[in-house]
């Protein structure tokens, strides 16, 4: 079985049990956690995928990083993934588990890019057309990029709309240059 799809069927498991003790939200947000110490420190990453580092000390670190700022069933789930030792699918169970859970949730994300930093009425405009167009709860994540001069790069799904400056007169010169 691939590791994609253990990982898909722990993260099923881990959501229904979640959802069970009403805590769904909390390993959300304990996920969500766990992603970004994945993505920010790559040699934590590389231990949990390295078959020489033994899985009582992989679940040792994971205690020391994770005990008291996550809820029991995500220490659960941790604990029950070195038994198996299956620690390499933890990052893709995570994974698995946002998406499951926004799918739940009727999250729907919404990646915005401007040059400079978004009003809190400029945000919500953009939270109220997405959720208009899309008829689900958003998230929206912005991104700062300076390069794009002025305007917006909006992505929902496989959808983009990029009114930045930096496509226009990209645009513009290829419009000159035919």
């Amino acid at each position: 079985m691939s590791q994609q799809a253990v990982a898909f069927r722990y993260a099923k498991s881990l959501l229904d049990l979640a959802i069970e003790k009403s805590v769904e939200s909390k390993v959300y947000e304990d996920m969500k956690l766990f992603s970004t110490v994945c993505h920010e420190n790559h040699q934590f990453y590389l231990l949990l995928k390295n078959p020489i580092v033994s899985h009582y000390h992989k679940l040792t670190i994971l205690k020391n990083i994770f005990a008291g700022k996550v809820d029991a069933s995500t220490m659960a789930i941790f604990e029950i993934i070195t038994q198996k030792n299956r620690e390499a699918v933890l990052p893709l169970i995570a994974e698995d588990y946002l998406a499951q859970y926004e799918l739940y949730k009727g999250i729907q994300k919404a990646y915005i890019t401007t040059a400079t930093a978004l009003t809190a009425a400029q945000k919500a405009e953009f939270t109220k057309i997405v959720t208009d167009a899309t008829g689900k709860s958003v998230e929206v994540i912005e991104k700062i990029d300076e390069s794009i001069i002025g305007g917006y790069i909006l992505k929902v799904n496989d959808r983009q709309i990029d009114t930045s400056v930096k496509t226009k007169l990209n645009d513009l010169k290829m419009k000159f240059l035919n």
